[in-house]
This record gives structure tokens, C-alpha cells and sequence, in this order.
């Protein structure tokens, strides 16, 4: 009822929505009287849209100012929104502050004065200064307001001072909101501080105003009743015309089960058009609003136009950025919208994917091969479709001009293209025959007592891809044929053509009732949003550029990632090189597509060779490929007229351009590329072998060849069907990283009625450890050779 009652919006006109307001006509008169609803502007639909927020109000609850023992400042916690707010009024923004702490102040200041004063008149009539028992008599919260006022605002000017801000202080009551007059001075005088730059410290004038009203509504001669700051904070932010009102607190936000059980959930996003049953957690430890004071302000200044967030601002690892988080869009609290999108949530999408993924998972190795077969067809059948849907996406990026030819290229898909992934997906669904439930090891621990090793999913996969779609249909085969859900994050560049790719995948999916193991994540959540959904994604994987890959790795802080930040791969020309070898390697490394991960970005060359014919041939050949030379330090030394020196060796150039240096042996050449590679792939041309077998041991990094180009750094290449990156970790796999990647195992033991004291008890039990016979796979089929 509480949800019904106000859910309605001033200035529309009738709509099953909107007609329940006219239960009450006089609260809807009084809106339009007073020109609380914005008519011409609506509050953000989207936590992304709290990033153009111009004018905004920042609540602080009472558990946020005050200490733990209600008497004094948290003055640490009060310093980190100083510097937030004082950061965002510097970026242009108009910040306006709702404060608590003066009673609180005041009843510290009181305490004081008043332990003082007893102190003294019992020297005074004692003649000692032994202090007897003496109590505090119990403070009116008015008087300690007070008392606690003027010390709470110079305790803010000061702070403020610190980034050279302005503060001014603002006390208001019921009244001036009851009053007409008094209420338009009010907004123009704050309409003044904020022009000067000035930022507002409100807050009530609690040594005047009468005791609160514990049940009454927010519903008053002017709409809502100032009775607490949280209803203060949601009428001013309505009556300036506020963007966002950030409500500050000791709880996070909405959840829709109690606070604190197993299953409680944070509500990210609350819309007040939905039945959900909201369970209010126990009130603060101080402050009179209490969560449904919030909720219900919250939705009174929905209905104004002004967006909210209820969020925790006592938390000691998030205080110092919990407000600037809010701005800039980041999941924190509980966003209050009055647009509810069509689709699931993120965390729904999640949910949905783990469970139909368990269930993936539990299927016979010729259903999930069964399904990864008919999306080969599908892909062949609708190829008229995703080429037109494609069609699309490349004239809205042409037209955009915003992608470079090479990212235009990844984004182009191709009737051969659509082949190439079919033939690649049949050979996915054969490697799956014998993936999921594959015995590594088996072992007769006792009589009857048998120890298996077996091969399991990882659980829900998140792959974050950029402008390649065919990546798609990749990477949800290898899911599939691996038991694993996928959460697929796709460029918005692509987004016709992975939501038809996505479209068909489900189809496929839906032969075996599996449907929702594979889930497209189309939302406006960003990436860092995703990566903090650690308790219920296994593994990321990201594909694309070295920045995205170190922004995922840097965001997800508790999930792993499985990728490379960089591919500086190096080509290293052996003293013993054969010329034909060099010329074909060094061209295929660097020039076949400079833009891929595999591609050579340095190549090392042997002091022996230079002045060489072999090292003017390799010079030729670059030219003429329009490679761009730069430069080593030592190559540079030797050359009279040298080419611009490079300023990294540690440089992924992801283009026709690479560095040449010059070492004086293999085992040079080793240490540099430890020194400055980043363990991708790292290639040796010689003639020798102990030479190329020394190199090969010694180089620790995921891919080390000899005599063959870096670009067979690749899942198709390797046989293995396809890839979902290739890793540099040094856990789990390394490479290109195929289905068994994407397996994880677990050990199942069977026995007859064992326990472990019959081991503890020496003789009952004889360990045996016999090593049984285990079923290798079979050798699979080389795969068609890929495109990056």
C-alpha cells in the first residue's frame, strides 16, 4: 500500500499508473500549487546518467556524522565527504550539504562543561581536588543543538577551508516550507550561494523545532512534513530542482529479505512501480528517520524529478569515495528509477545463466556436441541474416568514424568468415565427446577405496570482448562443450550483429532445454560493475585491447582474470640462422596483422650478423613492407645514421611498426626478453639445434618456438577448435587457451563404509596406491587455420 500511495507523478496525464492518484486529489492539488514536480524534467533512468548530475544534495545521516558512542564527531568519515564534495564542486558541479551532528556536538560540549563544573565545586567545597562520583544528568537534545551548532559549522568551514571552498549556514524548520514567502526566500537565497560558488551546510533548526511525530506520513500542508532530515534533504533537493539526492547512512540500501539473513540481497535498483516486499532493517543506532523515513522521501523525490541513491556511508573501506562512486555511476546502494527496463537485470542474468549452466553441465556429451553442431548449421542457414544485421553495424561505425581500419576489419564478418566458424564449432563439438567427466587419474587407496580425479566446469564464465562479433558463437561453443555458463559482454559497436549471433545461440541451446546457460550482457552496466560480481562469477576472461585487459585486471579484485595485458612478442635471429627461414619468419611475425597479440614488436638480432647480407635482406624486406624501424640502444650505437631510437623496449606497437636491437648471444637474448617481454610468445631462428633446445628450456614464457613464425600462437592453429584468449598467467592454463582451459577438476572418492580412523589406526588398514589403467583421449583433428 505504502508502494501504491506514492507512486504517483504530478503533470502526466491519466494512466493506470497515474490514476491512483486521484485517491488523493488533495495531495495532487498540493503538488501542482506548489510547484514541487519538475514538468519538463524527469529524474536519470540509468545509475550511467548520474554522471551529467549538475546540482546535487548530499544527505548525511546522523550514524554517518556522529561517533560510535553518540557523543562527538566522526571526524575521519566527516573529513572524506568534505573532500568529496569539495572535489566535485571544483569539477563545476553545485553541491548543497544536509547534515546531522549538532546534537551530538552539543551533547559533547555539554558533558564537558558539565564534569568540568562539578569537578570544581567539589574542590570548591571539599578543598581537595579529589574527584568524587558524579553523575551527568540526562541532556535535552534541544539544548544540545544548541550548544553543538555553531561548533558543528565552524568544524565544516574549516574543513572546506582545506580546498579552498566556501561554506554557508542554513537552518531551516517546517514553517519555512509551510509559508509561502518564507519558502521562496529560502530558494533564493540558496539559488545566490550556489551562483557564488558558495556550498550550503542545511540542516533543521533542532534547538526550536517540537518533538517529532512517530507515525506521521510525509504528507503535510505542502506535501511533506519536515520532521527529520531525510524528509528535509528529499524537499529541498525537490524545491532547488536538485539532479541527485545521495542519502548517507549505516545501511547499504534496500534488500528483499531481511537485512543480515543468508539470503538477503541488496536491491541495485528500485523501482517504485514494482510489488516487492521491502524489509526494513532495525533502525540506526542514532538519528530519528529510520530506513521506511528514507525510503518514503526517497520516493517522494522520485516523483519530483530529482534521482536518489541510499547508500552506506560508514563503511571504513569505501567512505573516501562513496559519494564521487555515486557520481560517476558506479554500483553502490540502491538507485531509485522510475523507468523499469524491459529485460533482466545483470544479477538476474547471472543467476539464470548458473543455473541452467548446472544443468548444461549434467547433459551427455553427445547432447552438448548435439547443440554446438546445430549452431554451425544455424550460423551456415541465417548467414543472409548476420550479414545484413553486420551490414548495419559497419555502416553505423563508418559513419561514426570513430574505429581505425583495423578494428573495422575485426568487426566485418564475411560469408567465409561464417564458414571458417561453422567448420571451427563441428571440430568443437568432437573435442567435447570426451571433455566434461574425463578421468586424469584414478588410484586404489585401500581395499574397496577407490580415489578419482575428473575433469569439471569452472562454473559461469564472463568473456568482455570488443568490435569482434564472430568471438560470440567462439567462445559460447567452448562454454558449452565445457559444461560452463557465459556471460557474454560484446562491443556496443556490434551490438546488431551479437544480438542475432546471441538469438541463435539460444535456439541451439533450447534443443536440450538449456536456453539460458548462454546470456548476452546488452545492459548499460559497465565493466568494473560486472567484475564486482565475485560470488557469482568463476572467471573472466577478457579479448581485446592491452588497456581493456588491465582495466578488467585492476577492477576485479576478487575474481580471476585469464588473459595478457600486453603481446610484446620478440624474434630472435640466431647467429646460425638460415636466411630463407629468417626472411619468411620476421615478414609472417610482423606483417600478416600487426594488430593481433602474436604479432612481433621486437626482433633481437646476433652481433654476428649485422653488415651481413642476411641483415640487409631482413632491412629490405621491412621497407618494403612499410614496416617502421625504431631503434634499440645498442643497435643505435652501431650505426652512424640509425633510425629514431626507441623510448621503451617494453612497447606493444599493435601496428607496422617494431624495434630492433642487437645482443651478443642467446643467452642475451633470453635475459632481454625476461627483462622486457611480457610472456606471450618468443620465437628463435637457428640452424642449431643444442642452441634452439637451450633457448626453448630456458625461456619462461607461455609460447616458445623455434624456426616457426609468432603468428601459430593461436587456438585454431594448435588444433584446439578455437580460442578464448591466450593467457600469460602462471596458474591454471598458459596460451592458447581452448576447452581445456575451460575445465577445472574435482576428486571423487568411493568406498564401502570406510571412515578415517580406520586409517589412524596402524595395521587395520594397508594403503595400497595402485595407479589404475586410465582412458587417454583420442588425438584430434588439426583445425583450419584463423583469422585474429
Amino acid at each position: 500500500m505504502l508502494l501504491q500511495r506514492l507512486s504517483l507523478r504530478a503533470g502526466l496525464p491519466p494512466s493506470p499508473r497515474t490514476q491512483r492518484t486521484t485517491i488523493f486529489p488533495r495531495l495532487a492539488k498540493a503538488l501542482t500549487q506548489v510547484g514541487l514536480a519538475r514538468a519538463n524534467s524527469n529524474s536519470f533512468t540509468h545509475r550511467g546518467e548520474l554522471r551529467k548530475a549538475k546540482r546535487i544534495v548530499v544527505k548525511l545521516g546522523s550514524a554517518v556524522v556522529t561517533r560510535g558512542d553518540e557523543c562527538g564527531l566522526a571526524l575521519g568519515r566527516l573529513a572524506s565527504v568534505v573532500e568529496q564534495v569539495a572535489m566535485l564542486q571544483n569539477q563545476g558541479r553545485e553541491m548543497m550539504i544536509v547534515t546531522s551532528g549538532a546534537v551530538a556536538f552539543g551533547k559533547q560540549r555539554l558533558r564537558h562543561e558539565i564534569l568540568l563544573s562539578q569537578s570544581v565545586r567539589q574542590a570548591l567545597h571539599s578543598g581537595q581536588n579529589q574527584i568524587k562520583d558524579m553523575s551527568v544528568p540526562v541532556l535535552e537534545a534541544r539544548a544540545c543543538a544548541a550548544a553543538g551548532q555553531s561548533g558543528l559549522m565552524a568544524l565544516y568551514e574549516a574543513m572546506f577551508t582545506q580546498y579552498s571552498t566556501c561554506t554557508a549556514q542554513v537552518l531551516v524548520t517546517n514553517l519555512d516550507f509551510h509559508d509561502d514567502q518564507k519558502r521562496r526566500n529560502l530558494n533564493s537565497t540558496l539559488q545566490e550561494l550556489l551562483r557564488m560558488n558558495i556550498v550550503p551546510i542545511i540542516n533543521t533548526n533542532d534547538a526550536v523545532v517540537p518533538p517529532p511525530e512517530p507515525n506521521s506520513d510525509l504528507q503535510g500542508v505542502n506535501v511533506i512534513s519536515i520532521k527529520d532530515n531525510d524528509s528535509l534533504a528529499a524537499r529541498l533537493a525537490v524545491e532547488m530542482k536538485a539532479d541527485l539526492l545521495i542519502a548517507l547512512s549505516d545501511v547499504e540500501g534496500l534488500y528483499d529479505s531481511p537485512p543480515g539473513t543468508d539470503d538477503a540481497k541488496l536491491i541495485d535498483i528500485f523501482y517504485p512501480g514494482d510489488q516487492l516486499s521491502i524489509t526494513y532493517g532495525t533502525k540506526s543506532r542514532v538519528g530519528i528517520g529510520g530506513m521506511e523515513a528514507k525510503v518514503k522521501a526517497a520516493l517522494w523525490a522520485l516523483q519530483g524529478g530529482t534521482s536518489v541513491v541510499i547508500a552506506n556511508g560508514t563503511h571504513p573501506k569505501v567512505t573516501g569515495h562513496v559519494i564521487t562512486d555515486i557520481v560517476e555511476g558506479k554500483k553502490v546502494g540502491t538507485f531509485f528509477s522510475e523507468v523499469k527496463p524491459a529485460g533482466p537485470t545483470m544479477e538476474q542474468q547471472t543467476e539464470m545463466a548458473r543455473n541452467s549452466g548446472r544443468t548444461l553441465a549434467a547433459l551427455h556429451p553427445e547432447q552438448r556436441g548435439e547443440i554446438i553442431c546445430h549452431l554451425a548449421n544455424l550460423l551456415v542457414e541465417k548467414k543472409e541474416e548476420i550479414l545484413a544485421a553486420n551490414k548495419m553495424d559497419m555502416d553505423l561505425a563508418v559513419n561514426a568514424g570513430q574505429l581505425s581500419s583495423a578494428l573495422l576489419n575485426r568487426l566485418s564478418l564475411s560469408p567465409a568468415k561464417l564458414n571458417s566458424l561453422a567448420i571451427g564449432l563441428r571440430q568443437i563439438a568432437l573435442a567435447s565427446q570426451d571433455s566434461v567427466g574425463r578421468v586424469l587419474r584414478r588410484t586404489r587407496v585401500a581395499h574397496n577405496l577407490e580415489l578419482e580425479q575428473i575433469t569439471v566446469p569452472i562454473g559461469v564464465l564472463l568473456v568482455i570482448f570488443e568490435a569482434r562479433p564472430d568471438c560470440l558463437p567462439q567462445v559460447s561453443a567452448l562454454a558449452i562443450a565445457s559444461g560452463n555458463a557465459l556471460l557474454a559482454k560484446g562491443g556496443k559497436e556490434a551490438a546488431n550483429t551479437n544480438r542475432i549471433l546471441h538469438e541463435l545461440t539460444q535456439e541451439a541451446l533450447d534443443i536440450h532445454g538449456v536456453k539460458e546457460a548462454v546470456q548476452l550482457v546488452s545492459t548499460r552496466e559497465e565493466v568494473e560493475d560486472l567484475c564486482r560480481l565475485d560470488e557469482m562469477i568463476d572467471l573472466i576472461i577478457p579479448r581485446g585491447s592491452s588497456q581493456l585487459v588491465k582495466n578488467i585486471q585492476s577492477a576485479a579484485k576478487g575474481i580471476p582474470v585469464l588473459g595478457h595485458s600486453e603481446g610484446i612478442c620478440h624474434v630472435y635471429i640466431d647467429s646460425e640462422a638460415a636466411i630463407d627461414k629468417v626472411i619468411k619468419i620476421v615478414r609472417d611475425s610482423k606483417c600478416d596483422y600487426p594488430a593481433a597479440c602474436n604479432a612481433m614488436e621486437t626482433l633481437l638480432v646476433h652481433r654476428d650478423i649485422l653488415r651481413t647480407p642476411l641483415f640487409d635482406q631482413i632491412i629490405d624486406m621491412l621497407r618494403t613492407e612499410q614496416v617502421k624501424i625504431h631503434a634499440g640502444p645498442r643497435f643505435a650505437s652501431n650505426l652512424t645514421f640509425s633510425p629514431s631510437e626507441v623510448k621503451s623496449l617494453r612497447t606493444e606497437y599493435g601496428d607496422l611498426e617494431c624495434c630492433i636491437e642487437v645482443v651478443d648471444s642467446m643467452q642475451e637474448a633470453i635475459d632481454h626478453i625476461h627483462r622486457y617481454g611480457s610472456s606471450h610468445t618468443d620465437v628463435i631462428v637457428t640452424e642449431n639445434e643444442d642452441t634452439a633446445e637451450r633457448f626453448l628450456q630456458q625461456l619462461d614464457s607461455a609460447c616458445v618456438f623455434w624456426n616457426v613464425s609468432s603468428r601459430f600462437a593461436d587456438g585454431y592453429r594448435f588444433g584446439l577448435g578455437a580460442e578464448v584468449g591466450i593467457s600469460t598467467a602462471r596458474i591454471h592454463a598458459r596460451g592458447p587457451v581452448g576447452l581445456e582451459g575451460l575445465l577445472t577438476t574435482k576428486w571423487v572418492l568411493r568406498g564401502d563404509g570406510h571412515t578415517a580412523a580406520d586409517f589412524s589406526e596402524q595395521g587395520t588398514m594397508e594403503y595400497l596406491h595402485d595407479n589404475l589403467p586410465v582412458t587417454q583421449p583420442q588425438p584430434r583433428q588439426i583445425a583450419a587455420q584463423s583469422e585474429e
